[in-house]
């Protein structure tokens, strides 16, 4: 079984295509994504509501112990991907999926913790003002929840964010039940419009439409995982919302090899909570990769969890530039580099088996999940 499971997270890695001016013009890969499909769904006690809800995870595994961890089987990886759903009554579910590969598929040490620990030297955040900016794609599809992370637009009623925004990997988080989403409705002064700055021209209010969440599914590999050795891999969660946010939204793609992004670096952006009502925007290049995580020091502040990791490449198909979103940040993690602490700050990459469940999740429909 465990040359089964070999196969098949091989088989899901990313095949890219390059094209030989790649160079110049970063492109989007084609892959080839699995299909994952709920197989059995159970009725679950009713949860408590009784976890503290943290901005942000830390864990102690880096990028050697990420890369040194044996490939899990065939079974773990069904039970990794099975998911629980909890619903605006409290209700609560659990789904088991069955992974498949179509033949006929198109291309397609312990965490430290210290008052400021995600900036890295000069703070490199970008705080964005002014609706010109804050009401125009890509920032536009940055919201805030309700439980103090962020999450990103990733279909017309559905919200992309990190599972311990909404589970710390033994239970539900208080207000998890009542969890709403809020868009950002700035009011300046004097009706002026402000502008792309940190330190003038500060709104006079920032206020929050908030919707209702309808539903929420997290995959069963951040309830087991519990935020140490695996669960960081798992960190992501969708939230559907209970009627339609009329807003553009950003599509999620399978994230490519670091070594193809753009420059070579991610773009985020949230509500990093030493900046009240403030959207702030990074960038930065990424440090190191496993299968499952990215590792960069973008500066960012607990509040930021959620975010959605996107780029910017080339979609050969369209003849357009497009962004997606190739990954989810989570939170911080101390590593042992030569025996010399370092700290990242670590996001989830969207695989092809998560971009099968995610886009599954969003569409109920498979055959609109085949490229990712």
């Amino acid at each position: 079984m465990a040359g089964l499971s070999t196969f098949i997270l091989l088989l899901c890695a990313a095949k890219d295509v390059m094209p030989s001016n790649s160079h110049w013009k970063p492109t989007w890969p084609s892959y080839r994504v699995p299909v994952i499909l709920p197989r059995l769904t159970l009725n679950l006690d009713k949860p408590q509501f009784d976890a503290e809800a943290k901005l942000e995870v830390v864990s102690p595994c880096g990028p050697e112990c990420h890369k040194s961890s044996p490939l899990p089987t065939y079974e773990e990886v069904k039970n990794y991907l099975s998911y629980e759903t909890l619903y605006a009554n409290g209700s609560l579910t659990e789904t088991e999926v069955g992974i498949y590969i179509l033949s006929n598929s198109g291309d397609g040490s312990q965490g430290r913790s210290r008052t400021k620990r995600q900036i890295y030297g000069y703070d490199s955040r970008f705080s964005i003002f002014g609706k010109d900016f804050l009401l125009n794609y890509p920032f536009s599809t940055s919201v805030k929840l309700s439980t103090g992370c962020t999450g990103t637009l990733v279909a017309e009623k559905h919200v992309l964010t990190a599972a311990h925004c909404i589970h710390d990997g033994k239970s539900y988080v208080k207000g998890a039940q009542k969890l709403r989403v809020g868009f950002l409705k700035p009011k300046l002064k004097d009706g002026s419009k402000g502008a792309n700055i940190t330190n003038s021209a500060m709104p006079e209010k920032m206020k929050f439409q908030w919707i209702r969440v309808k539903r929420t599914h997290v995959p069963k590999g951040w309830i087991k995982g519990n935020a140490n050795d695996i669960g960081m891999d798992y960190d992501y969660a969708l939230l559907e919302l209970k009627k339609p946010h009329k807003r553009k939204f950003m599509k999620i793609g399978v994230s490519p090899p670091a070594r193809h992004l753009p420059g070579g670096r991610i773009h985020f952006s949230g509500y990093d909570n030493d900046r009240p009502g403030n959207l702030v925007y990074r960038f930065c290049d990424v440090k190191d990769e496993t299968y499952d995580l990215l590792y960069q020091q973008c500066d960012a502040q607990p509040g930021a969890s959620g975010s959605g990791v996107y780029v910017r490449m080339w979609k050969r198909q369209n003849h357009k530039w497009e962004r997606k979103i190739i990954g989810i940040f989570s939170g911080h993690q101390w590593v042992d580099m030569n025996g010399t602490p370092q700290d990242f700050n670590v996001a989830v990459r969207i695989t092809p088996l998560k971009y099968a469940q995610i886009c599954y999740w969003i569409k109920g429909n498979y055959l609109d999940c085949r490229e990712g």
